[in-house]
């Protein structure tokens, strides 16, 4: 139950950095950059309010390779949709292959040595 609690608020927490890191590129492209950076930092408060408090609950049952790997995983499954359908780019193939190295991290970080 605390993985999923954690990959609940890491996912959410995520949609907030996409946001805030990226989201700009689309909304704010004709202002000045101070204006944008002001902007994700107020998006970025929430991500934090999320990604804080879900690591502290992961880093109960997880270590912090796991908890890193969790995190990059849920990276890009938030990130690939928010590129295609929000920003409007093309899917790649790399994505894909990104993936798939990632599931290969996450074997190798939750496998038992």
């Amino acid at each position: 139950m605390t993985i999923l609690i954690t990959v609940a608020m890491l996912t959410a927490s995520n949609v907030f950095m996409t946001f805030a890191w990226y989201g700009h590129l689309r909304n704010l492209s004709g202002r000045p950059w101070f204006m944008a950076a002001t902007v994700s930092w107020g998006i970025a408060f929430f991500e934090y309010l999320l990604q804080v408090p879900a690591n502290r609950i992961g880093f109960r049952t997880l270590d912090l390779a796991q908890l890193k790997i969790i995190q990059e995983v849920v990276t890009l499954s938030v990130f690939v949709p928010f590129a295609v359908f929000y920003m409007k780019e093309r899917p790649r193939l790399d994505f894909l292959w990104a993936g798939l190295c990632l599931m290969a991290a996450v074997y190798f970080m939750f496998r038992r040595s």
